[in-house]
C-alpha cells in the first residue's frame, strides 16, 4: 500500500498531473482502502502506530480521488468518494487527528448536495457541524451564503459568486448552481413577462446577449421570437383547454351512489 500511495502523492503533486495514472492508481488502491479501514479496529482505545499511519494514507488517498472526480466530471464518483471519506471524518475521528483538508471537503459536499437542488441533505448534513463552523469557516460560510441566495430567490447573488468560492475545486459545482439558478430566473420570466427583449433578457440570465448561451437556453425552453425580435412567452402562459368528461363523471357518481345504497 505505501507504494502505491508514494506514487500517486508524486503523480498529484505535479503541476500537470495524468489524470488517466491516478485513475489506475486508485482502482488499485480501492481494495486496500476497503481492508484497512474496516479490518481489526476495534474499542475506542488508540491503534498500533502502522494501523494508524494506513488509516491516514487511506485518508488522503480518498481525499486525492475527490479532487480527482471533480477534475475529470465525474458526480458519481464524487458521491461514492466522499461517502467513503466521511467514514473517516466521523467514524475514525476517535484514532486520528483531524484532516487539514477536511473543511474544503464539507464545503464542497454542500455545495455539491446545494447544485444539484437536494436541499434536505444539504440541511442534515449541517447538522453535523458546529454552528461556529458555519459562520467562521472560510470553506463553509460561502456556501451557507449560496444556499441563503438560492432559497431567497436571489439568483443575481449566485450569478455573481463564483469568483468568490474559496478554492478553484468549487468551480465546476458552481457551474451547476449557476446553471440551476439560471433556469429558475427563466421560468420566472416567462411568467412575469409576455415579452422581452433579447438584450433584456441576456441581461437577467448574466449571459452575453446574442451569444451561444443565450440561444441554447432560449431553443430548450421553446422561447420563441417575434417580428420585433423579443422573446414572447404568451404562448407559454397559456394554458390549453382540457375537455372535461362531464358525461362519464356523472354516471359513475350515480352508479357509486346506487351501490353505497345497496349496502346500507
Amino acid at each position: 500500500m505505501l507504494n502505491f500511495y508514494k506514487e500517486l502523492k508524486n503523480e498529484w503533486s505535479k503541476s500537470s498531473p495524468n489524470l488517466s495514472r491516478c485513475a489506475q492508481l486508485l482502482d488499485n488502491l480501492k481494495l486496500e482502502m476497503v481492508r484497512v479501514g474496516l479490518a481489526g479496529i476495534q474499542g475506542k482505545g488508540a491503534l498500533p502506530s502502522q494501523q494508524a499511519q494506513e488509516l491516514r494514507m487511506s485518508r488522503e488517498m480518498l481525499e486525492i480521488a475527490i479532487e480527482h472526480s471533480i477534475r475529470v466530471k465525474d458526480n458519481a464518483a464524487f458521491e461514492r468518494y466522499m461517502t467513503q471519506l466521511k467514514m473517516y471524518y466521523y467514524d475514525f475521528d476517535k484514532y486520528l487527528e483531524s484532516s487539514p483538508q477536511m473543511h474544503k471537503f464539507m464545503g464542497l459536499h454542500l455545495l455539491y448536495m446545494l447544485a444539484t437542488n437536494r436541499i434536505a441533505d444539504f440541511h442534515i448534513e449541517l447538522e453535523r457541524l458546529p454552528s461556529a463552523l458555519l459562520l467562521q469557516n472560510a470553506f463553509i460560510s460561502p456556501v451557507l451564503a449560496l444556499e441563503n441566495y438560492f432559497m431567497e430567490g436571489r439568483y443575481n447573488k449566485i450569478l455573481q459568486a463564483k469568483k468568490s468560492m474559496p478554492s478553484e475545486l468549487y468551480y465546476n459545482f458552481m457551474d451547476m448552481l449557476v446553471n440551476t439558478a439560471r433556469e429558475e430566473i427563466a421560468s420566472c420570466m416567462e411568467k412575469s413577462y409576455v415579452k422581452i427583449s433579447q438584450k433584456q433578457a441576456a441581461q437577467r440570465l448574466g449571459l452575453k446577449p446574442g451569444g451561444p448561451e443565450i440561444t441554447n437556453l432560449a431553443a430548450k425552453r421553446k422561447w420563441i421570437l417575434d417580428v420585433d425580435g423579443n422573446f414572447n412567452y404568451a404562448d407559454l402562459n397559456t394554458r390549453r383547454r382540457e375537455k372535461v368528461p362531464a358525461k362519464d363523471i356523472a354516471v359513475h357518481t350515480l352508479t357509486y351512489a346506487h351501490e353505497l345504497e345497496k349496502i346500507v
